[in-house]
């Protein structure tokens, strides 16, 4: 292999993290780490101090989701994978529909595809790259699918199935979309996420914002399944109401993401979100259609992500080295998902990243083009 190409620092962008997930982490999220560490770090969840900090987190979300009375942010332990499992359990009554587009889509699919206790699963499904529709079905009591598929860079709509039957539950995973693009949560029953994403913070914990049908519903089922403690819905719900978890959480965890909140809905919540991604991804976007040696994976406009942006290149175009090259100048993580085996790469665009540095980064991927 000949040496690799060295880029100029001044087309380096100021910070290189583009990677799908951990997100890029902004430096005012380590500073109230610091901030809170004699304070937080160390003491009891189920004490005053960080009752508080899940409060104000709590009530945060709320806000930026401009979510109506009755909806509730419900959290607890375990990453969105452990959601599926609990919705498996807890919101799905006799048969799911799925729409399986990506890695993450198809994961929640297996999961109540393979219980016991349910019918088997309705899983539609689609190539990589492009987006199937939903479609009403009779004896369907939940639909899900991703608001983003991060594998892929597929996005959405998120809005309920016409025709479906009266109380079917619509659960949405939010999980690389949450914090990034625009979502009216009043058409889910729950939308669901991690932080680690447009969030900014670590992952390891799951929330929802779920309606009030999604909490019936979750009451309904807790009289009549057995569910495992650490998956049963009813007692994440009950906790969440006294502001704590289940299990312990990581509080480094809840502080970097209640800044990342603090950060969105100080500088306008939702809306400066969706437009901040909205640029940076449109950067991406118009480089890869100009490009000679590049386009976007995605090719319907209409479902390309603002958060995951994928970018095929042409057969003389190595972007495995590529991206090797970019991270040997400090530029990390715009590897392709590993299970598409695409001469791609996966570059993120979530709040937390300067759309400037976008702009830097595709100008350091044409030098090493040019050389």
């Amino acid at each position: 292999m000949s040496q690799r190409v060295t880029i100029p620092r001044e087309l380096l962008p100021q910070d290189g993290r583009f990677g799908a997930g951990p997100s890029k982490v902004r430096s005012a999220q380590v500073e109230a780490l610091s901030a809170a560490g004699r304070e937080l770090l160390g003491t009891s969840h189920r004490q005053a101090p960080v009752k508080n900090l899940v409060g104000e987190l709590r009530e945060g979300l709320h806000s930026f989701f401009g979510a109506p009375e009755g909806y509730e942010l419900i959290l607890g332990v375990g990453g969105s994978t452990a959601f599926w499992d609990i919705a498996s359990f807890c919101l799905v009554e006799r048969k799911a529909q799925h729409l399986s587009f990506g890695e993450f889509g198809s994961k929640f699919a297996k999961a109540t595809d393979k219980a016991p206790f349910l019918e088997a699963s309705s899983i539609l499904t689609s190539e990589a790259g492009t987006l199937p529709a939903p479609s009403a079905e009779a004896g369907v009591d939940a639909y899900a699918w991703p608001h983003n598929e991060t594998s892929t860079g597929v996005a959405a709509p998120v809005r309920r199935v016409a025709g479906a039957d009266d109380g079917a539950l619509l659960l949405v995973d939010g999980t690389s979309a949450a914090g990034g693009l625009a979502v009216d949560v009043t058409e889910t029953d729950a939308y669901y996420f991690g932080p680690q994403k447009n969030f900014a913070s670590d992952g390891g914990l799951w929330l929802a914002m779920m309606s009030p049908a999604a909490l019936q519903r979750a009451e309904k089922l807790a009289a009549q399944r057995w569910v495992p403690d650490f998956l049963q819905l009813t007692t994440a719900i009950e906790n969440s109401r006294k502001n704590q978890t289940y299990n312990t959480p990581a509080l480094a965890t809840l502080i970097t993401l209640n800044e990342q909140v603090r950060w969105l809905n100080g500088n306008g919540g939702m809306d400066f979100a969706a437009a901040r991604t909205a640029d940076s991804a449109g950067r991406v976007y118009a480089w890869a259609e100009a490009h000679d040696l590049a386009q976007p994976f995605v090719t319907d406009p209409a479902e390309r992500s603002n958060v995951i942006t994928t970018v095929d290149f042409a057969e003389e175009v190595d972007a495995a080295e590529l991206a090797q090259t970019l991270r040997a100048n400090g530029i990390v993580d715009v590897e392709p998902y590993r299970k598409l085996g695409r001469n791609q790469l996966r570059i993120a665009t979530f709040t937390a990243i300067e759309p400037e540095d976008i702009t830097a980064l595709l100008n350091c991927i044409d030098h090493v083009l040019r050389h």
